[in-house]
Parts: structure tokens; sequence; C-alpha cells
């Protein structure tokens, strides 16, 4: 596909990355943050926050580790060719496929041997706390980020993310320390007041599941770690791109930080949930390409995002219990308390009835049920939205 000749920035992209990223023009972003699903054969399945949007989020790859680095190898050639000369990327991985994907990367951007060249710049390991160990090995506390430059000049700002000096660093340097080599005293040094050189282990907390900002998503990041890449690797006004969004928290920060952005993600779920969180910022002007509106777009929806689609349809929040819900899927904002619950019918031929039956259960008008039906080519959704519980009216 023929890329297009210009970049708008402040747009969320529901598609697959790899389609969109191919039609962005050359050498137009300043930084790239990749968060992609980790080789973990890991399956989810997510409710989002106080949006409680629930979806179906898949670690797995048939076919084994190389079959994931060649789809990943596809993503990050075409990062290489719109990245700008002086920009930069941090893909972040596990150790599942770390150096699987290190060798990759080495491949397409350099891998720097020399330690002063494009390519390969670091290996940024990411250590925090949290529980569950294996009394077999030792307890696996870190992810890593691996940090690659397209050019031999790009943008690195330390003083933003200088670190605090340890104690006993601050201790010695009240006293005087020369700066003694052979070819004799270079005088007495000192430290730098806005802090110590940031080097290549941060210790940063992860969103604890109990955190107020927690979205649900699995693979939720601390906006303390994204600032911390933004900070140092771009400058205000630069192009910030994350083609794996997620819950958006790389454009949170971009946006906070007053970096442009972009963000692509194939799930109209999370899209969706960007747009809200991105307006809860103060982002305006944000613009939504590519979410369904088509029948066959719909049909091609897998059923939590169909579900999700359609309570959204009658202004309706989803639940925020996947299970022993009593089959409650979401609550109507227009009617007070009035659970939904979402069933789906193929339907042939002739037009649905207006009163048409559910499972035996015909639609009723009094104060407890009512019916709202969205049909889509031959897929009916019944929605049923019943009114307050026992507990609930008290």
């Amino acid at each position: 596909m023929t890329p297009v000749g210009y970049l708008e920035t402040g747009v969320l992209y529901c598609d697959d990355n790899l389609h969109r990223l191919s039609q962005f023009p050359a050498e137009c972003i300043d930084l790239i943050y990749l968060d992609p699903p980790f080789f973990s054969n890991r399956q989810y399945e997510v409710i989002w926050g106080d949006e409680a949007e629930v979806r179906s989020f898949e670690d797995r790859w048939e076919g084994g580790i190389q079959v994931y680095v060649n789809w990943m190898r596809e993503r990050v050639i075409e990062t290489h060719r719109i990245l700008k000369d002086t920009g930069s990327l941090y893909l972040h991985c596990d150790w599942h496929a770390s150096h699987y994907l290190k060798v990759m990367l080495d491949d397409v951007f350099g891998a720097n041997l020399t330690g002063n060249d494009r390519g390969f710049q670091n290996e940024v390991v990411w250590y925090y706390k949290g529980a569950g160990v294996s009394p077999r090995r030792w307890a696996r506390r870190h992810d890593v980020l691996l940090f690659y430059t397209k050019g031999k000049t790009w943008t690195f700002n330390p003083d933003p993310v200088r670190d605090p000096y340890a104690d006993t660093t601050t201790e010695r340097f009240k006293h005087y320390i020369g700066n003694v080599r052979k070819s004799g005293d270079f005088g007495e040094q000192a430290l730098n007041p806005k802090g110590k050189h940031p080097d290549d282990v941060w210790q940063i907390p992860i969103v604890a599941p109990s955190a107020k900002a927690r979205l649900g998503y699995p693979t939720q990041k601390p906006e303390e770690l994204l600032d911390r890449v933004i900070l140092a690797s771009s400058n205000p006004n630069d192009i910030i791109l994350d083609p794996f969004a997620g819950c958006g928290t790389t454009l949170v920060s971009a946006e906070r930080l007053k970096r442009q952005w972009l963000g692509i993600d194939i799930s109209p779920t999370a899209v969706g949930l960007m747009q809200r969180r991105m307006e809860k910022v103060g982002a305006t002007h944000i613009k939504l390409v590519g979410m369904p509106v088509t029948e066959e777009q719909l049909h091609a929806l897998k059923p939590f995002e169909f579900q999700n689609w359609v309570i959204q349809r009658f202004n309706g929040t989803h639940s925020p219990t996947k299970t022993g819900d009593m089959g409650i899927d979401g609550y109507s904002f227009l009617e007070v308390h009035r659970r939904v619950q979402l069933h789906e019918r193929r339907i042939r031929g002739s037009r649905p009835r207006q009163n048409q039956e559910r499972h035996g259960h015909p639609t009723r008008r009094g104060k407890r049920f009512a019916g709202r039906l969205v049909r889509v080519g031959d897929t009916c959704e019944w929605a049923t939205v019943r009114g307050p519980s026992a507990s609930e009216r008290r």
C-alpha cells in the first residue's frame, strides 16, 4: 500500500498495526514505544476497570517462537521506515522472548558492537516487586526495554530523569574529593545538583491490582515508566507512536508531557476506552479511525467486542463482574439501576417480531422488564433491561 504524504496526530486507529503503519509516511515519528503481546502462551479474560469492558486477550502463538519473531519483524521493519533519522524505539518484552527479539532488532536497526554507532543503545531493566515465587528458581521480577536508535544522533535528555544520589555518596562528597589522574589533580569533584545520571536499571512499582489507576488490562504499565521513556527520548511537541496502544498509558503520558501522539489497537473496546481516558486528561479533537460501522465489520467482531458495541449503542456501561453475575452484562445509563442481559440469535428470512420471545421468556413492558432489539443483518442481539433487584430497591 502506498503511504500517505502527511501525518495527522491526535488519532486513535482501530486496525491491524501492520496495515496502518504501512500507510504512514517515511521518517515522520520521533519516538516509538512498543509493548506487544508477550510470548507467554497465556489467555486472559479482561475487565476494563470502571468501564468494565470485557474482552479476550490472547497472548499465544501457534507455530512457536519463530512465528512470533517473524510476526514482530514485519512490524519492526515498518517502524524503522517511519522513524526520523534522529528517532528512537523502545521495545518492551520479558524473559520469554527478549533474547530472540534483540537479535531481530539488531538485524533491522544495527547491533552497535562498538557502542558508538546507530542501532542498539541499551537493554533497560525495569525491576518491580510482587508476590508469587517458584521454589525452584530466582524470583522473576523484571521486564526488559530494548532501546534502539535509527541514526548516529538522537534525542537523549538525562536531566528530567536523573536519580537521587545514594545517601552514602552524598555523605562522602561533603568532604574534599580530588580528581587525580596520571597527568595531575584536576580539582575538587562535586555532585550534580540535578541528581545522578540515570542508569539502565529502573525500580518502578507496578500498577497494583487494587490501585485506583488500574483499568483491568493484564499488561497495564505504570505512567511513571512511560514518563521516563518520553522525557528522556523526546522533546515537547515531538510525535510519539504506540502501535500496541492497549489501554493508552503511552498516550496519556504523551498528552500530559505536551507531546503529539498516535495510537493503534486492533480492539474497538480498547480504542473506546482510550478515547474516554484521553478526554479525562484534557485531550481535545481526538479522531477515531477504523471503528466498526458496516454490517461486515460488526459481524467480524469477536463475541465480547460485539457485546460491548451493543451495550454502548444505548448508552450503557458494562458489568464489572464477569462470573457469578446472573447473566447481567451491563447497566443502562438512561434508566437508573436497570440491568442489561444480552442474548444473540441468528434470524433467517422474515424480520423479527416486535415482542419476540427469547428462551421462552416474552418481552414484558411493565415495571421489571423491557426489551431492546438490535439487529445487524441476520444477527439479532436482544437486550433484556431488567429493573432493580430487591437489594437495590432497598
